[in-house]
């Protein structure tokens, strides 16, 4: 908190033939808002149970309290496979996820190991397994603030990762909120350089505030982030709004790797809710990506969980981003009764926070389960981590040639 492999290609063929066809709607996918895409089919549905820990990890959730939560009485006998707040495919079929901070912020976090893992779903057996993972850590001094083990193994109360991408080179570059840092791994997880701040912008969590004044959310960091086809370019979005910038209004930056700089180049995201958020951000081509925006429900009280597409190249005369929504995850089809579920499947989940394209037509996405806290499927009862595909109505006409393929 096991060993089966899954050839993407074969589940992408698999998926693309089971799915219906559909007509395109002849839209050039622009229009704010609208459903250009037309309704999305579930096609592949599969589970990691709530209560799967990492084997042999030294317990946590000690800062949680002592009462039941949804049936689980903390503390927790060992390190959870929980929390998913970003997601990378690998090239042998299982996908690398992001545990965040842990228990939900800084205060409670601290026995939260973070952590990447590796899953291997199998949507013929509607289950996912655990096939491996690594801790992040930094034997090497490069944070140069107090960390909370003397082990420099990384907690939950040191960053709030929540957004990854892979480098050609096998390191990851995370993005995260206490900061908001950007922060570089190598591939087995140890810390290759500081914590890259964004200038102008501090969380109330950040080190360097010093008695200053925060202008961004607490834990409202960088939420989502992208990359270009070649590597060289990063874009972390913003997850709440900065102080004095329109409300709703999320910011994007572009971050040059080679400079390990801010380029200066910003663009704004408008919230269809000032009250809603993001849970994930990634790359279709070099003018177009997609982003995930919830609201904060879950179960029967979650009323707004969408994919939309974001276009560079279109803005409106206050230099917002158009947006064309591409799914609606409380209103898929569900022909073939996936998962045991009806003729329609609602992704019902408080927080939604990955997504992957898998090809022109198929995305993958996966809930942030909060476990312990979050019960959106079932009340009362700790949400599992569920791994879904959609079929699209019409292509993303993608660039996949640059796909972030670990």
């Amino acid at each position: 908190m096991r060993k089966t492999m899954i050839g993407l290609g074969a589940v992408a063929m698999a998926l693309s033939m089971s799915a219906p066809a559909f007509a395109d709607h002849g839209n050039d996918g622009r229009g704010h808002g609208g459903d250009t895409f037309g309704r999305a089919t579930l096609t592949g549905f599969a589970s990691l149970p709530a209560e799967t820990y990492v084997p042999g990890s030294e317990p946590s959730g000690f800062k949680i309290g002592t009462a039941p939560i949804n049936g689980i009485t903390p503390p927790l006998p060992g390190q959870p496979v929980q929390g998913f707040s970003g997601v990378l495919r690998r090239k042998d079929g299982t996908y690398d996820v992001l545990s965040d901070n842990g228990y939900g912020n800084k205060a409670n976090s601290g026995d939260f190991l973070l952590r990447i893992h590796q899953l291997a779903p199998d949507f013929r057996t509607g289950k996912v397994r655990v096939v491996g993972g690594i801790n992040l850590t930094d034997p090497n001094g490069r944070v140069p603030f107090a960390l909370t083990r003397a082990d420099r193994k990384l907690t939950g109360s040191d960053f709030d990762v929540e957004s990854i991408v892979g480098a050609d080179d096998g390191t990851y570059w995370i993005g995260e909120e206490f900061g908001p840092f950007l922060l570089h791994f190598s591939s087995k997880g140890v810390l290759l350089e500081a914590p890259i701040s964004l200038p102008g912008v501090k969380a109330p969590e950040n080190p360097y505030l010093n008695g200053g004044q925060p202008n961004l959310g607490s834990s409202k960091g960088f939420e989502g982030m992208a990359r270009s086809a070649d590597g060289r370019t990063l874009y972390p979005m913003l997850e709440g709004t900065v102080a004095g910038d329109p409300a709703g209004t999320l910011r994007i930056y572009e971050f040059d790797v080679r400079k390990r700089a801010y380029t200066g180049k910003r663009w704004a995201y408008q919230l269809e809710d000032p009250a809603n958020a993001i849970g994930d951000f990634i790359t279709v081509d070099r003018n177009r990506f997609l982003v995930i925006e919830r609201d904060n429900g879950q179960g029967d009280a979650a009323k707004f969980k969408k994919v939309f597409m974001v276009d560079f190249r279109d803005r409106d005369k206050d230099g917002k981003v158009d947006k064309t929504q591409v799914a609606d995850l409380l209103d898929l089809a569900n022909p073939r009764g996936l998962g045991g579920f009806g003729p329609t499947f609602r992704f019902p989940f408080q927080t939604i926070e990955d997504i992957v394209i898998l090809d022109d037509r198929t995305l993958a996405l996966l809930n942030d389960n909060n476990f312990p806290f979050s019960a959106g499927r079932t009340p009362g009862k700790p949400d599992n981590n569920e791994f879904i595909t959609i079929r699209l109505t019409r292509d993303l006409d993608a660039d996949l040639s640059g796909r972030e393929d670990h």
